[in-house]
């Protein structure tokens, strides 16, 4: 008979939970300043089950709250970096058209993000945008930096770079428990480990990880519908060129916002989505029982109706994927009040993905104990009340 195997052990500098974006990010970062570093996931890897799946992300300069905007630059010289480093393309401009009522707080805070008087008038729309229809009363403005990043090479490009710098990564490992102290000791289903720092940003399974440790964090999972819509009339929109992408904000009729990319993924479908879902358990994400209403589907549709007339109104496409929202959508990046050598990211409230590489820097220097190189002010977690009630 085989001996039975061994549980794995072993003591790391620094061990991240979660190989999402933002986590490998952070283990990145670590290991890029020389602290041997586990990366935990819980499925095998690649998979489809969290936020950081899919082939395209929006990025952009265009910002409504300011301590974003003053992240991106940051942002896209990192991505940068990670290109030349990986030796692929992760990223396409196409600029962003940003649409909505005239006079709109959100627009105007866009505005400011991006300096240079970025409107558009309606001949220039037409030509940015074909087929985008504009209502009395609403605006349009440019984002020259707009563009798609490559979600899933993204993510293989930052682990890929994690473990040449020796980095370990180990997918298919469950975290059963945390054991706070000067030394940390984590259990999943395949063995122990023990670390002076650990990291969390697990996603939408956050919530359930630092329970244990007396947190409450009042994070809300969502399940998005990802829709790609085909276009009425085939064929490309002329050499060397791909239609931008857009944002809609301050609709009545799309509160949270309506994004779209243009027909990269799927040939002739183009990508629109609403910024909202439905509240979902991660566990059972795809059970939605036949002849469920989607109420976010039909308010798409009757949004391309009105302002994308060279698209099918029904998608052809439909998808899912997770959102873990905080109340007020921005996002937690911040120590565990009680035990400083935790370090939190969660709530990325779907617009995380292209800030990950300054996030993952962020939370690389909350765990090294140093001054972060952006203000984490906006994203402390007492900002929550109530959040640290006694451990179980």
């Amino acid at each position: 008979m085989a001996a039975p195997s061994q549980p794995r052990q072993a003591t790391y500098d620094a061990i991240v939970i979660g190989a999402g974006i933002q986590g490998s990010f952070a283990a990145y970062h670590l290991a890029q300043r020389h602290r041997d570093t586990l990366l935990l996931e819980q499925f095998i890897l690649p998979h489809s089950r969290g936020s950081s799946h899919g082939q395209s992300r929006i990025t952009r300069s265009a910002y409504t709250r300011a301590p974003y905007a003053r992240m991106m630059p940051d942002s896209f010289r990192l991505w940068q970096r990670l290109e030349a480093e990986a030796g692929t393309s992760l990223y396409r401009r196409t600029g962003l058209v940003v649409l909505g009522p005239a006079g709109n707080w959100e627009l105007e805070s866009c505005r400011h993000s991006l300096g240079a008087n970025p409107d558009l008038d309606a001949a220039a729309l037409a030509r940015c945008f074909p087929g985008l229809r504009l209502h009395a009363g609403e605006v349009a403005m440019w984002d020259s930096t707009g563009g798609v990043l490559f979600a899933d090479r993204a993510l293989r490009a930052v682990q890929d770079a994690f473990r040449r710098r020796g980095g370990t990564l180990q997918d298919g490992e469950k975290v059963l428990r945390i054991e706070p102290g000067a030394v940390l000791t984590i259990t999943t289903t395949a063995g122990v480990y023990r670390a002076s720092r650990l990291v969390i940003a697990a996603g939408a399974w956050t919530g359930g990880l630092v329970a244990p440790l007396g947190l409450h964090l009042p994070l809300q999972p969502l399940r998005i519908d990802v829709c790609y819509w085909r276009k009425k009339e085939s064929g490309s929109p002329g050499v060397g060129r791909t239609d931008p992408c857009f944002m809609a904000l301050g609709l009545s009729r799309a509160p949270h916002g309506v994004y779209g990319l243009p027909a990269l993924e799927y040939p002739g479908l183009v990508k629109v989505c609403y910024h909202h879902g439905s509240p979902a358990d991660p566990e059972e994400r795809d059970r939605v029982l036949s002849g469920t209403p989607r109420p976010d589907v039909a308010l798409l549709s009757s949004f391309v109706s009105s302002y994308l007339p060279r698209l099918e109104p029904r998608p052809a496409v439909l998808e899912t994927c997770l959102y873990t929202n905080t109340p007020d959508e921005d996002f937690i990046l911040d120590r565990h009040p009680k035990f400083s050598n935790i370090i939190i990211g969660a709530g990325f409230s779907g617009h995380g993905f292209k800030l990950a590489p300054v996030v993952g820097k962020l939370l690389c220097e909350l765990s090294l104990g140093e001054e972060p190189s952006h203000s984490t002010a906006p994203f402390a977690i007492t900002r929550f009340p109530g959040v640290l009630q006694a451990a179980l």
